[in-house]
């Protein structure tokens, strides 16, 4: 079986893969200094909760974490007596390169995000990523990655908002009923679901318009849904986006000889 693992700036996930589905999906914080031992702790711990019987063969991993990524390597050797394929190094292949800049490395989350999107829908897609960072991720006809935005995350724009200006509360986003906020929570939930809105809407449109021919939207991560009710022009929800295009990455490096 495949362990997928997607590490990102807050959230490192793993989801175990057996060729047709996946079994469980396990998240966890990211913190840099968690070890090989303290990962294997945690992930056999969850799979015995679960009942799952998993004889994991192969890892693949997409970090944005390069500082993590030598302790994962570590665990996928010592616990399972492979070596990891490590999305974004020379030696993971990709089923078609991307298209960007001349020396730009992009985000390996990005890479699978085009791949799994492309395998899903075909070409001509943006992917609109809630994470740490709001990514767009533009797929070509043919599959490549051919470049996107970056936008600061939802959360993050939270999180900054409470901590540069000592009166305002955090708060947890969601759709508020009215657009004008009557007290000070409402306030802050209207301008930033509604901003957000009206940002991810505007750059959907932006987007289309310079590539200038017709193109699915197609929106991930854990924010995904609750954009999705403002009607800010998704196709498709796929909360598995990233973690499908690991399989598929893995995939085609087996079947090319690189694994």
């Amino acid at each position: 079986m495949l362990l997928a693992i997607d590490c990102g700036n807050t959230n490192t996930v793993f989801s175990i893969w057996d060729g047709e589905q996946f079994l469980c999906t396990l998240r966890t914080s990211t913190h840099h200094s968690r070890t090989a031992d303290a990962y294997f702790t945690w992930y056999s711990t969850l799979v015995k909760h679960y009942g799952i019987d998993a004889d994991i063969t192969d890892v693949v991993i997409a970090s944005t974490v390069p500082r993590v990524v030598f302790n994962l390597r570590i665990f996928a050797d010592r616990f399972f007596g492979c070596r990891p394929l490590v999305v974004g190094k020379p030696e993971c292949l990709l089923p078609v390169a991307p298209r960007i800049d001349e020396g730009t490395i992009p985000g390996p989350d990005r890479l699978a995000n085009a791949v799994g999107a492309f395998d899903r829908h075909g070409g001509d897609v943006v992917v609109v990523d809630f994470g740490t960072a709001t990514n767009f991720d533009v797929v070509a006809s043919d599959g490549a990655y051919v470049g996107g935005i970056i936008a600061p995350g939802v959360n993050l724009s939270l999180e900054a908002l409470h901590q540069g200006a000592a009166a305002l509360p955090h708060i947890d986003i969601t759709r508020p009923e009215k657009v004008i906020g009557t007290n000070t929570v409402g306030c802050i939930q209207s301008g930033v679901y509604w901003g957000y809105s009206g940002l991810i809407e505007g750059l959907i449109d932006r987007i289309k318009a310079e590539y200038g021919m017709p193109m699915k939207v197609v929106g991930t991560g854990g924010l995904a849904p609750l954009f999705d009710q403002a009607d800010v022009g998704f196709d498709a929800i796929e909360d598995d986006l990233t973690m499908h295009g690991l399989t598929v990455i893995h995939r085609y490096n087996k079947e090319n000889g690189s694994t």
